[in-house]
Parts: C-alpha cells; sequence; structure tokens
C-alpha cells in the first residue's frame, strides 16, 4: 500500500454561501455519501497561508508573540500570512511576511511541510518554509496595526521551541509543525532533501 494523500471530490447537489468576512467565508455543501444519502457539510472557505521557520546560524528561530482572540490567549508564532491575491506565488508571500513582521530577509528558502489546518472544517492549506541565511531587512521597519502593533519578537533555540511543543507550553499550528517538522529532518536525512522553494502545491497552485 501506498501512504499518500490523493485527490477526490464527491457530487455536490447544492451549494450556499451563508457568510463572508473581510479574508475569508463560511460554505454549505449537500454532498452526496457513498451508500447515496445527501448530508450538508459547512466549511470555511480560506484562501490559504505561508508560514516561514526562519532559523539562523546559532540554530536559533524567529518567533513572536501575539494575541489570538478566538482563543484568548498570547501565542508564541513563527511569521506567517495570507495569501492575499488568488495564483500569489507562495515564496513571495513568505518573503513579504518575514519582511513585515520580523524586518529579517532570507537569502536559502527551501518547502519544510505543507499542511490542511483542519480539513475537517476547513479548505485552509499552508505552506511552510525553511528560511536560512537570515539579515536585517533593509530600509524602514512595517507598519503595524491592531494585534499587531503588541506583538513581541525573538529568537529561540530549536532545541527549547521542540520541548516547548512536546511539553504542551506552545499550540501554535504553524510553530508546531514547523518546528517538529526541522526537527525531524536534521535528525534524519539532512537539510537537501527538502523540496526547492519553488516546488509546485496542488493545493494552491501558483504561477512562477
Amino acid at each position: 500500500m501506498i501512504i499518500k494523500d490523493a485527490p477526490e471530490e464527491w457530487r455536490v447537489t447544492a451549494t450556499s454561501t451563508p457568510f463572508r468576512g473581510n479574508k475569508t467565508s463560511v460554505r454549505t455543501d449537500h454532498v452526496v455519501m457513498p451508500d447515496g444519502t445527501v448530508h450538508s457539510r459547512d466549511y470555511q472557505v480560506h484562501p490559504g497561508s505561508v508560514a516561514i521557520v526562519a532559523l539562523d546560524d546559532e540554530d536559533r528561530v524567529v518567533v513572536l508573540r501575539q494575541y489570538r482572540h478566538p482563543v484568548r490567549q498570547k501565542l508564541w508564532e513563527i511569521p506567517a500570512g495570507l495569501l492575499d491575491v488568488p495564483g500569489e506565488n507562495p515564496l513571495h508571500a513568505a518573503q513579504r511576511e518575514l519582511y513585515e513582521e520580523a524586518h529579517v530577509k532570507a537569502e536559502d528558502w527551501r518547502v519544510l511541510v505543507d499542511v490542511y489546518t483542519s480539513p475537517g472544517g476547513s479548505d485552509e492549506a499552508v505552506r511552510i518554509f525553511l528560511a536560512r541565511d537570515l539579515s536585517e531587512a533593509d530600509g524602514e521597519r512595517f507598519a503595524v496595526s491592531e494585534e499587531e502593533a503588541d506583538m513581541e519578537l525573538a529568537r529561540v533555540k530549536l532545541a527549547e521551541l521542540t520541548r516547548g511543543v512536546l511539553a504542551g507550553e506552545l499550540h501554535n499550528t504553524c510553530l508546531a509543525v514547523g518546528v517538529l517538522a526541522l526537527t525531524a529532518v536534521l535528525a534524519g536525512d539532512g537539510l537537501e532533501t527538502l523540496r526547492p522553494a519553488d516546488a509546485p502545491w496542488p493545493a494552491r497552485p501558483f504561477e512562477s
């Protein structure tokens, strides 16, 4: 047996969008099940996201602490952001987010991992990049507002972040997936086995 996700689409007899927000919406599909019955499925329609594990030459990862209202917590996260433009190149979006949130640029980019954050209730797809050879970005810092105005920045050892995830102290999805994936790669076949930064992404096709 080959353990690999595969595309499949069950027939939809009707669809509606009962809620539309600024960036996302909620869709209701009536889906034909294998036994022929039809059931409704509500899910968030999401443009997709990118996130960045930015690793410096001291094995520290760039992280930020930000208030997240739905969970009523300040979470430590890695830089991340939405794919605001349909078909946007995810690498370009990741470079922008790393600059805007951390005022950092990187010379070496690889795809670390691709995930669906909550496929039972959302179509959000996230591409998490590994960025290395870091340096301070040129120009003035990006102006921040709302939750980002209270954002804290730090560089934390990869091993400490891995410990915090496994100890139940760090909960952000992209941070947890990113640092655990990087730890696994470093303990396994090495960074050279990672996909290039422009690797195809069927979940969110893009132009070069």
